[in-house]
């Protein structure tokens, strides 16, 4: 999966390096979606602030093509809400910045659509959260985001924190430490409980004992995330000098 996603990343930004004479200066780009309606009320509390995709982000210069096929299916599920993001691209941050995309209907699949193909981890401000009227449901919105870069000042300061904040973990155990951080405990569980049984050196098996711990206390199972620590410790106990400063830290978790 890490060749995957970096095989595709590398393919993307080869694509935009060749493409950045052609791209206009301005232009919008639309993707289609639905979102539980507990996550499109979080949304609607941080208007004006902004929020990253984590995956790979495909988008349309076509709007009727996300509306149609996305957005308003999503409306007619009584637990969702259909969303039409509408994205403001100015290449200047682009180039000022690490967002990546790429025109990729020529090697897409479905070459009509127009296809925008993002990186991971666009960063975007939300400006706007519109209803979008219709008359078979009331489930439909509009949400209007600009491309973040380094002139957005919130920008400088969350991928500050994010570099400070994720510094100690590399490759997947980062994403494990991002996951518990966004509130998806079972998600870092199931990924820290693969990389425990690929480890191969006690200090792997120490730290992500310590995660699972940390995950284990966050879902509210102490007992297991008592006994994550304590797997944790008894690993550096028989590793580690007694005097290192690690074994503090786990006899502050117990």
């Amino acid at each position: 999966m890490g060749f995957f996603i970096r095989h595709l990343h590398n393919h993307i930004t080869q694509l935009h390096q060749e493409q950045q004479g052609s791209m206009p200066t301005n232009f919008q780009v639309f993707r289609g979606q639905g979102l539980s309606i507990e996550d499109f009320e979080k949304m609607k509390k941080t208007k004006g602030g902004l929020m990253s995709f984590n995956n790979f982000l495909s988008t349309s210069r076509d709007r009727e093509i996300p509306f149609e096929s996305f957005a308003r299916p999503a409306a007619n599920n009584p637990n969702s809400v259909g969303i039409l993001f509408v994205m403001a691209i100015d290449t200047a941050i682009c180039m000022k910045s690490s967002a990546t995309f790429a025109e990729v209907s020529k090697v897409s699949f479905f070459e009509g659509e127009e296809e925008i193909l993002f990186s991971t981890h666009t960063i975007f401000r939300i400006n706007q959260i519109e209803p979008i009227p219709d008359e078979h449901t009331d489930r439909l919105w509009q949400v209007s985001l600009t491309l973040a870069g380094n002139q957005d000042d919130d920008f400088n300061t969350l991928t500050a924190y994010l570099r400070e904040e994720f510094n100690w973990a590399k490759g997947w155990a980062r994403l494990g430490h991002i996951l518990i951080k966004l509130g998806e405990p079972a998600k870092a569980e199931h990924l820290y409980q693969i990389l425990l049984e690929k480890s191969s050196t006690d200090k792997q098996r120490s730290d992500y004992n310590l995660q699972l711990g940390t995950v284990y206390g966050s879902m509210g199972e102490y007992s297991k995330a008592l006994s994550s620590y304590e797997r944790s410790l008894e690993i550096r106990q028989i590793a580690l000098p007694t005097n290192h400063p690690d074994l503090a830290g786990s006899y502050n978790n117990i």
